[in-house]
């Protein structure tokens, strides 16, 4: 099969093409030909679009879903549908389902069932079982059938001694550990950031301290073990700085940050708008600020869109009662272009996969085709037509965005939203 990309340009700083607009050639999914214009006798598909940019696909390292046990909130298969249109490749699942995913059988289960789809799902296992923080899970077996990180998912490790046992565990076989950065007995039944609208809104407080003192107990606790960490979802003004001074110790941890929370503060509360608890709380200006400013200098090594699904009959109830989590994928882009270069947007959408040992296509030729397409220049107002995933809880209802996923190219395989020009 031929597909023919039409002047696009190349985002990819590996690229020899890099900030060129080119024609792009794929062949049997393998990239044939790059050049300022290429003439093929009919190709298979001409992908054509408005403005268009192409860039390694993206990588998105927070994902939830439903299936299986929540199939009401999404499915796989529409779930990763949902990922191609909004322009990732690949996508790290927590295991935050039920059955939760805490043994070989739970990820052979995830990757047979999404094994045919173009958009690449990778499972994350438990570090508990149940992920209930009481024994540890099945890690080197769920490496071998495809997990490629252990954490329980928005619950932290409240045994010190378990993180210990698990970081040095995992170096035998080369594991990435992930540790949910809250102290619960610190944050208590909080719902929001504890901080004035909090106060004013007579809702209970999560202090950046319960997540501060956590990462810097985890911290220790990996310089005592060695191994390899990954933060995921901080917050705070602290967490970057604390963070920022673990990697000049020579620390081996890395750490990601909700696009959400560089995007909102807690202000955003203050109609009850349940789209907008989410875990960890939206934060101050103060820490937003650092947020972005750790992204920018490279402390915080890659965004997530911290993707939540939730149905309707738990997230439109009283606010003390709607669980935490909001839809992210569908405005990953247009969120991040209304606060960073393309670029830098570009960078910490794919930087992810280093880390979690997900393989890296140059745009080149001889490279496997895996492709994001997008225009990052249209602007808009993201509304439920945006929205692709089965629940419709996104806290970027009625924002102004900018920029425009088109869809993904993997291999043969073209995903997108919109229709193609031939």
């Amino acid at each position: 099969m031929k597909i023919l990309v039409r002047s696009a340009k190349i985002i990819d700083n590996e690229s020899p093409y890099n900030n060129k607009v080119m024609d792009i050639l794929v062949e049997s999914g393998i990239i044939k030909e790059i050049a300022p214009s290429i003439k093929s006798r009919k190709p298979d598909l001409e992908i054509n679009f408005k403005n268009l940019h192409v860039s390694q696909g993206w990588f998105d390292s927070s994902v939830s879903f439903g299936e299986p046990g929540y199939e009401e909130r999404e499915t796989l298969e529409n779930g990763l549908k949902t990922a191609g249109q909004s322009g990732f490749t690949a996508i790290a699942l927590n295991p935050g389902n039920d059955p939760v995913t805490d043994n070989k059988g739970a990820v052979t289960f995830l990757l047979n069932k999404a094994s045919k789809q173009p958009v690449s799902l990778f499972p994350i296992g438990a570090l508990t079982r149940k992920s209930e923080g009481k024994d540890m899970a099945e890690l080197y077996d769920m490496q071998q059938a495809g997990a490629i990180a252990f954490g329980d998912f928005k619950r932290s490790v409240a045994n010190p001694n378990m993180l210990k046992i698990a970081l040095q565990y995992a170096q035998n076989f080369d594991g990435l550990v992930m540790s949910f950065p809250q102290e619960n007995k610190i944050a208590g039944n909080g719902q929001v950031n504890e901080h004035e609208p909090s106060t004013l809104l007579g809702l209970k407080g999560i202090p950046a301290l319960a997540e501060e003192l956590q990462i810097t107990r985890d911290l220790y606790i990996l310089e005592y073990t060695g191994g390899k960490l990954h933060i995921p979802t901080i917050s705070t003004a602290k967490s970057v700085e604390i963070i920022r001074e673990a990697k000049e110790r020579g620390l081996d941890v890395t750490c990601s940050v909700a696009i959400h929370n560089l995007f909102f503060t807690d202000e955003q509360l203050k109609n009850f708008d349940t789209n907008a608890k989410v875990l960890p709380p939206l934060r101050t200006k103060t820490d937003v600020k650092a947020l972005i400013a750790g992204v920018r200098d490279e402390t915080i090594d890659m965004v997530t869109t911290d993707h939540t699904p939730i149905d309707v009959e738990h997230k439109k109830v009283e606010f003390d009662n709607a669980f935490f989590g909001t839809l992210g994928l569908e405005s990953a882009l247009g969120a991040l272009l209304q606060i960073f270069s393309v670029k830098t947007a570009i960078r910490v959408l794919t930087a992810g996969k280093a880390r979690f040992n997900v393989a890296e296509q140059v745009i080149d030729e001889g490279s496997p085709a895996n492709f994001s397409f997008f225009d990052p220049d249209e602007e808009y107002t993201f509304q439920k037509e945006h929205i692709f995933s089965t629940s419709k809880n996104s806290l970027f209802l009625e924002k102004q965005l900018k920029g425009k996923v088109y869809g993904v190219l993997v291999g043969e395989d073209f995903l997108s939203s919109e229709a193609t020009e031939k």
